[in-house]
């Protein structure tokens, strides 16, 4: 399975080069995330917002690689392709995953609880 659709990647692209625009107009953006992926050990999770404009493969996002350190960031998506986790197992994509609210509110969450809740 693909971890990005095309659908995906086209909003993901597209919420990329508003992010691209917002901060060469000196304002912030807080979009919603288009996709989350994960580990099957449940450990390791990815809110995905946007993909760069001039990297494809940098996404940007609200990223926890397990360890209970939830941060913003960017994040290879060739690596999450084909790197496994330390348990071995590969990153998948959230067939039922979808956003009801915005980035920052994730953040906030899970700042708080030391993990990404959906």
């Amino acid at each position: 399975m693909k971890l990005i659709t095309t659908e995906q990647h086209t909003q993901l692209l597209a919420n990329g080069k508003a992010a691209l625009e917002a901060a060469r107009a000196d304002r912030e953006i807080d979009p919603i995330p288009v996709v989350k992926l994960f580990t099957s050990s449940g450990y390791a999770r990815y809110l995905l917002t946007e993909i760069d404009p001039t990297d494809s493969d940098r996404a940007y996002g609200l990223c926890d690689l397990g360890i209970g350190l939830p941060d913003l960031g960017f994040v290879s998506l060739r690596q999450l392709e084909v790197a496994p986790d330390q348990f071995g197992l590969r990153v998948e994509r959230d067939l039922n995953f979808v956003a009801d609210k915005p980035l920052s509110a994730y953040a906030k969450v899970a700042y708080t609880r030391g993990l990404i809740v959906t």
